[in-house]
């Protein structure tokens, strides 16, 4: 597997475990996503508003938007699990469509990430890896704090090997996608 076909996998994980987590937190009541919890950020709608701000930013910063830092700066957290879902599954697409459209050489590409008193020069390989590690750290955080609620956490790491199919048979055909769709390059 080359470096790019292991980004366009993970990038296609990241919305599968995003699809299964916000479909365990839709049983949630608005009152359990906002409820106080320990954490780094102090509830799951914090947490979960905090990974799609940041992959908004990231996104933005990869793809050359001179508004990142704009982007970032104006905005505004869902306070219920449905409209986070359904902003979060947008950002995502559009990120494995980014993923899909580099070739091994633009993970060396330079990326300017405005960070309001400086710029942060980055190649891209590097960003995007700091993205999913980012997205992974936080979903994970999530998870525990969904352990404190009457919702079962959700198995978040079936994506990644190919020989786990049936595992993800449902999440796949939610997400109208095949199982070639997730193991590309």
């Amino acid at each position: 597997m080359t470096l790019i076909g292991h980004l366009r996998t993970t990038a296609r994980a990241n919305r599968l475990a995003n699809h299964r987590l916000h479909g365990a937190m839709a049983g949630l009541s608005a009152a359990d996503f906002q409820a106080p919890r320990t954490s780094f950020f102090p509830s799951l709608a914090a947490t979960a508003n905090h990974i799609l701000a940041v992959d908004i930013y990231y996104l933005a910063a990869l793809r050359g938007e001179a508004d990142m830092a704009a982007q970032y700066l104006r905005f505004a957290p869902c306070a219920d699990v449905p409209r986070l879902a359904a902003r979060q599954r947008a950002i995502d697409e559009r990120l494995i469509r980014h993923v899909e459209g580099l070739g091994e050489a633009d993970l060396d590409a330079e990326i300017a990430m405005d960070r309001g008193d400086r710029i942060q020069i980055d190649r891209a390989g590097h960003v995007l890896a700091h993205l999913f590690n980012h997205q992974v750290h936080h979903r994970g955080q999530l998870h525990a704090m969904l352990a404190g609620t009457a919702i079962a956490p959700p198995q978040l790491d079936e994506f990644l090997m190919p020989s786990e199919a049936a595992l993800r048979a449902a999440d796949l055909q939610a997400l109208g996608w095949r199982e070639a769709d997730l193991f590309v390059g």
